[in-house]
């Protein structure tokens, strides 16, 4: 081998070395700005909003054709086959998704605001300097923390139950802004009792989500953005198998997954998207993952 071929294998080696811990310390600091690294498995949207309906199971909305709008949305964009929610009533549910816990909520009962200060999606958000709010239809007025009130109810509103979750970020659904660029990163729509299914038909719920939610939607499409419909719990004749529906930019269109998925994937996947740590059995589940484009 002559001199100059071993010299520039050995500065080959050398760069490759330097690459690679430069790499190594890219990572260690989360990029330029100093922000956490999302999951490679998972997108990094500038704003994920998370629809939750209530008490249905998966065949009671995908492919009924009293459910259009949701439909239309799946066909556009990503179906989960086999999403299960974590128990009954409806409330643990909220705290599932919400915190990786029910947070010893067994029923559906009103709760003593800021009864602990666990981790949960809003507070890791938080650390990371990613921002958060709720928009709850029908609540009183912004950061109330009243039981119920009319077609309101709080049994489905588990962040007033964070001593670390600022009220002011549950905000009437009025709040919703109709300039998406100004959403928070992440933000829960909890519609009231009415157009959430519960106490009406699943056509009336349908059709609020395309008469509030479709601008959205279809702005989502082009501004990496996302929008996910998901339920708290089933009819308690399905096993607990809900509707979980992806629409946005990142998403591939006509996906579908047959994963199994509760709760806490969804919480874990949220979680990824922004690089924050990881609430209760959020730790232990898995990304969803096979309906997001390359």
């Amino acid at each position: 081998m002559s001199d100059w071929s071993l010299l520039r294998r050995t500065r080959t080696r050398t760069s490759l070395a330097v690459a690679a811990a430069l790499a190594g310390l890219w990572a260690c600091v989360g990029g330029a700005s100093g922000a956490p690294a999302a999951t490679a498995a998972v997108p990094t949207p500038d704003h994920v909003v998370v629809v939750i309906f209530e008490n249905h199971a998966y065949g009671q909305v995908i492919g009924n054709s009293s459910a259009p709008y949701i439909n239309s949305l799946k066909s556009g964009g990503a179906n989960l086959t086999q999403s299960y929610a974590e128990t009954h009533p409806s409330q643990p549910n909220y705290f599932a998704l919400f915190s990786g816990s029910t947070q010893g909520i067994t029923d559906d009962s009103c709760y003593d605001p800021g009864f602990t200060d666990a981790p949960n999606l809003a507070s890791e958000l938080s650390a990371v300097g990613a921002s958060w709010a709720s928009y709850n239809e029908s609540l009183p007025s912004q950061g109330s923390t009243e039981c119920s009130s009319g077609d309101y109810a709080q049994k489905h509103n588990p962040w007033f139950g964070f001593s670390n979750v600022p009220t002011s970020t549950a905000q009437t659904f009025d709040q919703f802004p109709t300039d998406f660029t100004t959403l928070p990163n992440v933000s829960f729509v909890v519609p009231n009792l009415c157009s959430d299914m519960h106490d009406c038909s699943v056509a009336t719920g349908d059709t609020w989500l395309r008469d509030n939610l479709g601008a959205y939607a279809t702005w989502a499409q082009t501004h990496n953005s996302l929008l996910v419909i998901t339920f708290d719990e089933d009819n308690r004749l399905s096993g607990n198998r809900i509707p979980t529906v992806f629409s946005g930019q990142p998403v591939r269109a006509g996906s579908s997954s047959s994963t199994t998925y509760n709760h806490y994937n969804l919480l874990r996947t949220l979680e990824d998207m922004y690089g924050t740590s990881h609430a209760g059995q959020a730790g232990s589940a898995a990304d969803i993952t096979g309906i997001w484009i390359p």
